[in-house]
Parts: C-alpha cells; sequence; structure tokens
C-alpha cells in the first residue's frame, strides 16, 4: 500500500486481496491447506521458488492480509503473526539467537517475560542480564562481546516507565546488538519505535490491537531479513501460529485502533489525575502525568500517554485488595487493552510468578493496583475506585 497515506487510510485499507468474488470485508480462510496445480508447482511452492501459500502453519491469506496492515502501520518491511504475544518473544528469540548469546532486558516487563528469559531460555544457554529500564548507562554497562539483543517494554508493565528508544537504538548499532521494543501499550497509533531506530516490534496483538478482549494474537515485526530469513523459519518449523480466525478479528480490531487508543488515553489521564489527588494514593503512574520521571522523555517518542493507570494504595497488599474486590464496575482480570476497564494487583497476578527480589528491583510493591482504562464514564470509573479507596 501507498506509505503516503495516512494512518487512518491504511488501518482500514491495507492488506485487502479480493478473491474472485470480489468481497468488501476481508475474507475469512479456514482451511489447513492448499491445493496445487501440479507437482511441479507444489515442489516450487516448497522450495520458496514460486509465491504461494502451501501450508497454514506458516502461509495464509488472512494471517497475510493481518501481517501486511500492521507492518503498513509500524512502518515496516515485514511481519510475523504468531499465536499470542508471548510466542512472538519466543520466535524472536530462538529465530535471531543461538546457544552462548547475551540478552540485555528491561527489569520492567511482563512476569511471563521473565520467566520466559530466565527459566526458558537460560535452559539453551542464553544467558540474561536486566538492568533499570531508564538507565541508559546501565544499558551500556550490561553489554557483553557476546550480546546480540537489547529487549524493552516502553511504556513498561505495570508502572508506565519510559526508555529512551533512539539512545538504545543508537547503543546496539554500536554494540553489533539488536534492539526490540515491545510495542503493546502504545501500538503504532501513539509510538513508531522502528523511526526512533529500532530493529524490531513486538506485540500482544491479544491487547489493544484486538481492543475488544475476544481473541489471542502475536506479531513480531523489522527487516525482511531478519524476519524472513530468521523468526518466520522458526514459526515454520516449530509452530507458534496464529489461526485464521483470530488473524481476522484482528484485522477488523486494527480499523478502530487509533480511534480507541486517543479515547482511552484522553480518560486514563483524567483517572490518573484524580487518583493523584487521593489521600489514600500515595503514588500514581502515567507517562503524561508531570509527576512522572520520564515525563519529557514521554512527550517526545509517544503522541498520547496511554491507557494504563497504575497506583500504589497506603496500607499495601491488604489495601489494595481491598480497592480491587470493592470494584462493581471494573473487571477483576490481569488482561488489558480492552474497551471494559480492567483492573489486577499485579504483585499477585501478572508478576506473581517471579521471586520477591525480581519484584522489589522492578519497582512492584504489595500496594500496587494497575487499572487498564476502557472506554466506560470516567466518573463511573472514578466512583467504582472510590468505594475501594473511601473506605
Amino acid at each position: 500500500m501507498d506509505d503516503s497515506l495516512d494512518f487512518e487510510t491504511r488501518a482500514v485499507r491495507a492488506g485487502i486481496h479480493r478473491s474472485q468474488f470480489n468481497e468488501h470485508s476481508e475474507a475469512l480462510y479456514l482451511t489447513s491447506s492448499f491445493v496445487f496445480e501440479s507437482a511441479a508447482q507444489a515442489a516450487a511452492r516448497f522450495a520458496n521458488e514460486e509465491p504461494g501459500y502451501v501450508y497454514s502453519r506458516f502461509s495464509n491469506p488472512t494471517v497475510a492480509a493481518f501481517q501486511e496492515r500492521l507492518a503498513a502501520l509500524e512502518g515496516a518491511e515485514a511481519c510475523v503473526a504468531t499465536a499470542s504475544g508471548m510466542s512472538a518473544i519466543l520466535s524472536c528469540v530462538m529465530g535471531l539467537m543461538k546457544g552462548g548469546d547475551h540478552l540485555v532486558s528491561s527489569s520492567s516487563i511482563f512476569g511471563a517475560t521473565v520467566q520466559l528469559f530466565t527459566t526458558v531460555l537460560g535452559k539453551f544457554g542464553i544467558e540474561t542480564t536486566f538492568v533499570s529500564c531508564a538507565d541508559t548507562d546501565a544499558w551500556q554497562r550490561a553489554i557483553r562481546p557476546t550480546t546480540r539483543l537489547l529487549f524493552l517494554e516502553t511504556p513498561s508493565n505495570p508502572l508506565t516507565e519510559i526508555a529512551d528508544i533512539a539512545a538504545l537504538a543508537d547503543l546496539a548499532r554500536r554494540s553489533g546488538a539488536l534492539l526490540a521494543v515491545d510495542n503493546c501499550f502504545c501500538t503504532p497509533a501513539l509510538q513508531l519505535p522502528f523511526k526512533l531506530g529500532a530493529d524490531l516490534v513486538i506485540h500482544s496483538a491479544t491487547k489493544y490491537l484486538d481492543g475488544q478482549g475476544r481473541v489471542l494474537g502475536g506479531a513480531v515485526l523489522g527487516r525482511r531479513e531478519l524476519i524472513l530469513d530468521g523468526v518466520l523459519g522458526f514459526l515454520r518449523t516449530a509452530g507458534p501460529s496464529l489461526s485464521p480466525f483470530n488473524a481476522w478479528v484482528l484485522v477488523k480490531g486494527l480499523e478502530t485502533m487509533k480511534l480507541r487508543m486517543e479515547a482511552q488515553s484522553a480518560r486514563a489521564l483524567e483517572l490518573a489525575r484524580w487518583l493523584e489527588r487521593h489521600p489514600q494514593v500515595e503514588r500514581v503512574y502515567h507517562p503524561w502525568l508531570e509527576s512522572h520521571p520520564q515525563h519529557a522523555l514521554a512527550r517526545r517518542q509517544q503522541r498520547a500517554g496511554g491507557a494504563i493507570v497504575s497506583f500504589d494504595v497506603r496500607g499495601g497488599k491488604a489495601a489494595a485488595w481491598r480497592v480491587v474486590d470493592a470494584t462493581r464496575l471494573i473487571s477483576i482480570t490481569a488482561n488489558l487493552g480492552d474497551t471494559k476497564s480492567t483492573i489486577t494487583h499485579p504483585a499477585s497476578t501478572t508478576h506473581g510468578r517471579i521471586s520477591a527480589e525480581a519484584r522489589k528491583a522492578a519497582g512492584i510493591g504489595d500496594g500496587l493496583v494497575r487499572v487498564a482504562v476502557g472506554l466506560e464514564s470516567v466518573e463511573d470509573l472514578k466512583a467504582d475506585l472510590a468505594r475501594g479507596l473511601d473506605s
């Protein structure tokens, strides 16, 4: 698709390849395999000598439509879709790294990603060093001759810490490493890591790309040689594939993503400012608040602050649980990115499987509550949280 077209146009038009029926809505191809015209064509397809679809584990028209549309929005040469956000991270690492390589990661990442890097990758000889998300000097000190990948979330989960993508991209280039940015919290509607120098962008499409909590999905994007020669090779063999149905749902989610992200970000900022004034709240974490330590950086590299608001409740875990349990409107679930607001206690859910020491290093205390703001009335959300905070 023409790169000169505006973001909104690409969000609804990119990746459309109509069938002989000339359908207007994107077609859903629920098939495991594809028929060849001859043995010679089958051989050519399997040998990658002729373009075309072979088997839905690694090539499907509906999945391709999602990949093309997301690549057009992120400004990437290529995209590989996966079964979930975690399988996207796994495919990225396994497709581009090997035993003996070293990975530097922000300590402020999703708990399951910490487990993947330490427990799983460690079995295959890939060692990980964790550093502070916002401390560029710490990233520099952690790099070794064997460092192959720098990995970060920005904003981070759940404290919305901001990393300087451009500075880390420069550091990665000088070190002969790749920079991978998990863009889950912002999506391309609010942040474009490739324009800041990132080599790879990773998504849990389950979150804001879908936007309505319906399906699982993931994606890895980057230069053609990294994605098609590296990540796709792992997916084709190991099979953490996105289903065509989920891809079709995600394609439709991308059409409204920018509208949702702008509206949810505005609601989140209003809620964050209200929480800052509440006497039972010790601290609020949201990049668009002037009190956020990386507020100026966030303003430079994001279009809006995003829809995640985390806050420390006075009284620790017991008080935090009272706030969670008192809600009647907000859904108590660890998922995020939904049009319905959700609430969770990270120390006992999303980050409950990592050690207490790792949680402390990441700044995740027992009084921390995370709210993923949806599209409800902000006044109703305030009232729902006040029920627990005022008690």
